[in-house]
């Protein structure tokens, strides 16, 4: 699946797309939206904490 991404990627922008490059995007997103769902979980219960 992640080569036929590539492959994709690759003949739409008409760059060398490799599927190593995908893995590496695809883990970096992975960890930006992780670390940008926590942080909103902290500052939802820091929100709340001081409402009340």
């Amino acid at each position: 699946m992640m080569a036929a991404l590539a492959r994709a990627i690759s003949r739409a922008t008409r760059t060398d797309i490799d599927v190593e490059t995908l893995k590496v995007l695809a883990i970096f997103a992975g960890a930006g939206l992780l670390l940008s769902l926590v942080v909103a979980m902290i500052y939802n219960q820091a929100a709340n904490a001081a409402l009340f």
